[in-house]
Formats: C-alpha cells, sequence, structure tokens
C-alpha cells in the first residue's frame, strides 16, 4: 500500500479507503517507513559463547537449598545423566 501511494496521482486516503483502513494509519506506514533502520549497537548484549568440557572437570558440584536445608551433592561427570535423573526426582 505504501508502494501504492507513492504512485503520481495517487491519494493516500483513496489507497487506505480501499483497503479497509483509516488513511492516517497509512500516513504514519508511510512516514515509519521512510525513516532509516536504526543499526544494531556494536556491543550486542546477547553474544555467543562456545562451552568446552574442561580436561580437569571429574565432579558436578551442587549445593541445594530447599527452606532451611542445604544439601551439597558430588557427582562423577561420567554419569552427568543419572545426575540429572536425580536431581528432576529430588526437585519434585
Amino acid at each position: 500500500m505504501i508502494e501504492a501511494c507513492a504512485q503520481k496521482g495517487v491519494s493516500v486516503a483513496s489507497v487506505a479507503l480501499a483497503n479497509g483502513l483509516n488513511a492516517n494509519l497509512l500516513r504514519n506506514w508511510i512516514v515509519a517507513a521512510k525513516k532509516p533502520t536504526p543499526a544494531l549497537p556494536a556491543d550486542p548484549a546477547f553474544v555467543p559463547v562456545t562451552i568446552t568440557a574442561s580436561p580437569t572437570l571429574s565432579e558436578i558440584s551442587i549445593e541445594m537449598r530447599r527452606g532451611e536445608a542445604t544439601i551439597q551433592v558430588r557427582w562423577p561427570i561420567q554419569a552427568a545423566d543419572a545426575c540429572g535423573v536425580w536431581l528432576r526426582t529430588w526437585l519434585r
């Protein structure tokens, strides 16, 4: 519709009416389309991070608090899947 309004001899009101829109709304779109797109910040808030396993990491260590109770769990890194199952069960 913005392109249609740019044609010679075409009124914004007629394009808006033909498309069931308010002419002021279409005018706002035309103005917004002419504004330059803001550039992305040079220092984005989120950056990709690559995490690699540490060759010296041998265990999972988790400290959990539930109410007044605090527990610390140490689990062999080779059994990380079992640790996840246990943790999901404990947190229920």
